[in-house]
């Protein structure tokens, strides 16, 4: 076995003649444990057989690549955005792969310029976290390089991606207020359209039916864009006849703000959120988030994209591939239904 003429040898051409996948290489070179002995031997073999050096890869994987990737997020403000576009940096390190970011800003019809843009300059694949449910420029940047989609999951194209155990987790988070004994939980959600506010919604429903109970739609808020948006519903909540037990917020954001409307109005309720934040631990409120490796997600769309890239030009067509990420529920402050002094967190946080 010969490598393709006019480049060196790549992580496919070393996982072909080993018999094993270029990831399984991939995890061989980073001396993953989780690798048998024997794998890791027949990689070595076909390694030194080849004569494959590791930082070929990147300027392998086209003959004259521009050895960067494209990353487009909805905003790079929010923590998880960062996080996200970290664990690409991490990964395209790695292998010798820059990486060109731009940020939506949650703005649908700014995101398919962003696309061109960085078709433009000859990215050899993108990675995107998609502002809108319309992708019809994402079908259109598939012809030229390989799309991996991150957060939210593909509509009507057929790619890979990585997505938030979004259900699983919202499920979880309610079913715990629900076992304090909170009957009226509000729902602070962001914009249904987008899939996370939809499966966040799903999970928060379907907790409250596995006991019984059907949450009030006057309690529930959507379209919620940042956290002033969630203080004002917050507050809009609060100052309801019959007000919730209760908060659950959508994203971190939405908890900021909906933290900030209880401060200000002297209120102490127990709050679950999906996504964990800084200093989320000393801020004296019973506290239910939903905690997961952003970063994971970030190396995750990065490896599944390499792996495209190093599929010989003459392979057959690899199906699409679908990674979720584990979600967990961390419980911080008081036990849910006490209030601190006044009904405000102590001053200390």
């Amino acid at each position: 076995m010969t490598a393709r003429r006019g480049s060196g040898p790549t992580m496919h051409d070393v996982g072909k003649l080993a018999q094993v996948s270029a990831m399984t290489v991939s995890r061989v070179l980073k001396n993953d444990p989780g690798v048998s002995e024997a794998t890791r031997e027949r990689v070595f073999a076909a390694v030194d057989r080849l004569g494959y050096r590791r930082n070929q890869t990147a300027r392998s994987l086209r003959l004259g690549g521009s050895g960067m990737i494209g990353l487009v997020v909805t905003n790079l403000a929010n923590p998880f955005y960062s996080r996200l576009a970290l664990g690409v940096q991490e990964v395209a390190t790695e292998y010798g792969l820059r990486v060109l970011l731009s940020n939506s800003g949650e703005q649908a019809d700014r995101e398919p310029g962003l696309i061109d843009g960085l078709v433009d300059h000859q990215v050899e694949g993108l990675i995107v976290v998609p502002a809108g449910s319309r992708q019809q420029h994402l079908a259109r940047a598939m012809r030229h390089v390989p799309v991996v989609l991150a957060a939210r999951p593909p509509a009507g194209l057929d790619t890979d991606c990585v997505l938030v155990e979004d259900f699983h987790g919202a499920r979880e988070a309610t079913a715990c207020l629900l076992a304090d004994g909170q009957t009226r939980i509000a729902f602070l959600g962001n914009p249904p359209a987008l899939y996370t506010g939809a499966e966040r919604l799903r999970g928060f429903w379907a907790a409250h039916e596995e006991v019984g109970i059907e949450p009030d739609n006057v309690l529930i808020r959507q379209g919620l864009v940042d956290s002033a948006t969630a203080e004002r519903a917050t507050l809009d909540l609060l100052g309801l006849a019959e007000r919730p037990t209760a908060l659950f917020c959508a994203n971190n954001r939405i908890s900021q703000g909906a933290i900030r409307a209880l401060y200000k109005s002297g209120t102490s309720l127990p709050v679950a959120g999906f996504d964990d934040f800084e200093l989320s631990d000393v801020l004296g409120l019973p506290l239910t988030l939903v905690s997961y490796d952003a970063d994971e997600i970030g190396r995750q769309a990065a490896r599944l994209l390499i792996d495209r890239l190093e599929q010989d030009d003459d392979a057959a067509p690899r199906a699409s591939r679908r990674v979720t990420v584990p979600t967990r529920v961390v419980r911080h402050g008081a036990p849910s239904g006490s209030d601190g002094p006044g009904g405000r967190p102590p001053a200390s946080a």
